[in-house]
């Protein structure tokens, strides 16, 4: 009796079963620093996650782990001025870092959240990978071009993942992912492959997990 050889498409379903086990242990908020000083030790692997203000990270983070409300939302867009650090499985963090584009606040304070974001980003040796969301809705604009450009300066590989998925049609979201694939493909530091999500509906998120689960060697 010979053993059964796995298909291409039973392996993946396995591993992205896998990510979903992960993502479905305890997960718990740890902090929200608001300097380079306060941030926790960097033993753990990490993930960062980074947007304009209005993208919705925090709602694409509580979708990951199945919590509703894990990483506060807001009505107001640019509430989030702190490095907010979430503990997944005692194996790793996740990052939801403060937003850019739109913020409530004086221009000297946005500039000092942003800034707290940047250096972070230069300066945190077990960051594995930024995800960079875009709206699916508008892809990419100019304001994106900043941290884009602060990512490659500082060597930090980044993912694009757009958000909001289901707000458009599948033909339309095709044309958006080719479009943002072009418009990253001479940036060194920018992973090749767009994700498409949608926190609402569920859509994308298995093959995110999987992709942050592999990003951070993470084996169960």
């Amino acid at each position: 009796m010979t053993d059964s050889v796995k298909t291409e498409a039973e392996l993946q379903a396995e591993a992205i079963e896998t990510a979903r086990v992960l993502f479905a242990r305890p997960v718990s908020f740890v902090m929200g620093a608001v300097s380079v000083d306060q941030l926790p030790s960097d033993e753990l692997p990490e993930v960062a996650f980074a947007g304009r203000s209005n993208v919705g990270k925090s709602s694409l983070i509580n979708a990951l782990v199945s919590h509703k409300h894990l990483a506060r939302a807001s009505n107001e867009p640019g509430r989030t001025r702190e490095l907010n650090f979430f503990r997944l499985n005692d194996a790793m963090h996740m990052v939801d870092l403060p937003g850019y584009g739109w913020a409530r606040a004086s221009k000297v304070a946005v500039k000092k959240f942003q800034n707290l974001g940047r250096d972070y980003l230069r300066g945190r040796p077990n960051l594995k990978r930024a995800y960079l969301l875009i709206d699916a809705r508008h892809g990419l604009k100019d304001v994106d071009n900043e941290p884009m450009d602060a990512l490659d300066k500082a060597a930090v590989s980044y993912q694009i993942v757009l958000t909001k998925a289901d707000k458009i049609k599948p033909a339309e979201l095709a044309k958006v992912i080719a479009a943002t694939q072009a418009g990253i493909k001479k940036r060194p530091a920018a992973h090749p492959i767009v994700l498409a999500t949608s926190s609402e509906v569920g859509f994308g998120i298995p093959e995110l997990r999987l992709e942050i689960m592999q990003t951070c060697g993470i084996t169960l």
